[in-house]
């Protein structure tokens, strides 16, 4: 997924750059609020165009790799020794693999499985935090953090407990995959943690590159277990819209990096779960997505769960791609 914002503890007598200062004291809070909001439009309406490629013989893991592909591209043109980091710094490999898992089991998932049904196990990212930060960070899970993971967790079991199923498992491909790339986007932020005091543009290499690198890997095994086709033919439609795709992706993660810096870490958070709205809405509007009362009681517990997990009260709090 995109960059992520997250609450990073710095030393109380560290300057902030000037250009971050005259950005703080001269920027309304509604434009690095609406920047967030468009980042979660574009990760929330993703599905369709992810569905329209396949539809046209193109998988969403050679569209996945196509557009980080070409952001690779855009930061090594602007940052050429960007790469350099990852031989100085090895959690920068953690970091890369974390992403790319990331990205390809969300884009996988929203295009073969039921979008909302996705997007709300892959929002059980703030339980997995939470086990991974004791043995990562030294961060010992508190009693609000203990609660708000039974509470997600509750939550998943509602959604996954099919009329015929004596248990709630994981039903599909579609449930594995965004459960998967859910606990790989909650890894992430636990690298981000531990990276914070790389250089920003090494950080995005790597995110992007594992996003490349990975969906490449995944799709040749894919194929190789006959799950993946081959990329098709060059075709004017796909060949647009997975350029589009991947300009809309660019511009979101550049308003991430504006938005984030200029907003409190809850507010980031609070704002993308607007994520779960959009897919939401809009996969209902165009059938993607059948909203049971199951998925609405279980998607309550675990929006609840990710929303007192980004209120400011929240012990640190990780926000959301």
């Amino acid at each position: 997924m995109a960059c992520l914002p997250l609450r990073v503890t710095t030393k109380a007598t560290e300057p902030k750059p000037l250009t971050a200062r005259f950005l703080t004291q001269t920027t309304s809070p509604l434009l690095p609020a609406l920047a967030i909001a468009f980042n979660a439009l574009v990760w929330g309406v993703s599905w369709w165009p992810f569905r329209y490629l396949q539809e046209r013989g193109l998988h969403p893991l050679w569209a996945t790799a196509f557009m980080y592909t070409l952001a690779v591209a855009c930061v090594l043109a602007l940052r050429p020794g960007a790469w350099r980091a990852l031989m100085t710094t090895p959690l920068l490999w953690g970091l890369m693999l974390a992403s790319g898992f990331t990205n390809v089991g969300f884009n996988w998932a929203v295009t073969v499985g039921d979008v909302v049904r996705v997007v709300l196990l892959f929002y059980l990212m703030p339980a997995w935090v939470v086990l991974l930060a004791w043995p990562m960070l030294g961060e010992k899970p508190t009693t609000p953090a203990i609660t708000r993971m039974v509470l997600a967790m509750a939550g998943v079991a509602v959604v996954l407990k099919e009329p015929g199923s004596p248990w709630p498992v994981p039903a599909s491909l579609a449930d594995w995959l965004a459960i998967a790339g859910g606990f790989s986007f909650a890894l992430t932020n636990i690298f981000l943690r531990k990276l914070s005091a790389a250089p920003p543009p090494a950080r995005m290499f790597a995110m992007f590159a594992g996003g490349a690198v990975l969906a490449v890997a995944a799709a040749g095994v894919g194929m190789g277990l006959g799950l993946v086709h081959a990329v098709p033919a060059p075709a004017t439609p796909w060949l647009w819209m997975a350029f589009l795709l991947a300009c809309a992706f660019l511009a979101s993660n550049a308003a991430l990096q504006y938005g984030a810096p200029l907003l409190a870490a809850h507010t980031t958070s609070l704002i993308m779960l607007s994520e779960v709205l959009f897919a939401s809405v809009s996969a209902a509007a165009l059938g993607a997505a059948e909203l049971t009362s199951r998925v609405w009681w279980g998607g309550a517990l675990i929006v609840a769960a990710a929303v007192w997990s980004a209120w400011p009260s929240g012990d640190k709090a990780l926000a959301t791609h």
